[in-house]
């Protein structure tokens, strides 16, 4: 992960969430406020336009802005929970170029954010059910020597095996959770969407 590839990564979850905000609307009006999909297409959108006049000297400097616009721009849950995610990720990238070990263990600190704020384990019907995975396949796969982009591509398969598996769970975190065993036979926006970030970093990365 280098700076370029950051900056990338950001800008292709802008052009993603912009074809799959009204996705994740739909699946937000099942069980959640059905304002999921215009929330972080607001916010990762104007995450990309300050990326342009950011002297950033550092992968994580990329990312940790982003998570600071995030934060500021993202109504709901999904700001904070975002936006210490991507600064949890800019933090243990503190130089212009990681390994892919490296990128490993900040995807992993992204998500240990996530869990403390959001309280939330695998299972619960969560961002996490496709964060975990996702985390999970990176590092396997760059402990096995692969590259980046082959990392990516594993980990955002894995995401999407994780987000549709929230589909038979009951809710048991946030704003669905209120609506019992209703929640089951819905397909989670939050798994959903962090589905989408981790097949933008595969995307990303396979466009270098």
């Amino acid at each position: 992960m280098d700076i370029h590839l950051a900056r990338a990564w950001v800008h292709t979850i802008a052009v993603t969430l912009d074809e799959q905000k009204d996705r994740l609307t739909r699946l937000d009006s099942a069980i959640g406020d059905a304002d999921h999909g215009t929330n972080l297409h607001r916010g990762f959108t104007a995450a990309a336009a300050t990326l342009p006049l950011l002297e950033a000297d550092t992968a994580g400097a990329v990312l940790i802005r982003t998570g600071a616009t995030l934060v500021s721009k993202v109504g709901g849950a999904a700001g904070p929970l975002y936006g210490d995610a991507f600064r949890a990720i800019g933090q243990a990238l503190d130089t212009p170029s990681a390994p892919p070990r490296q990128l490993a263990e900040a995807l992993a600190a992204g998500q240990a954010a996530v869990e403390k704020l959001g309280a939330a384990t695998p299972g619960d019907k969560t961002v996490i059910d496709a964060w975990a995975p996702g985390v999970a396949a990176f590092r396997d796969r760059t402990d096995g020597g692969a590259d980046l982009a082959e990392a990516a591509r594993a980990a955002a398969d894995a995401a999407e095996e994780g987000m549709r598996a929230t589909i038979p769970l009951q809710a048991r975190r946030g704003r669905a959770s209120y609506l019992g065993t209703r929640s089951i036979g819905h397909q989670d926006p939050g798994a959903t969407s962090t589905a989408l970030i981790f097949r933008a970093l595969a995307d990303a990365a396979a466009a270098r």
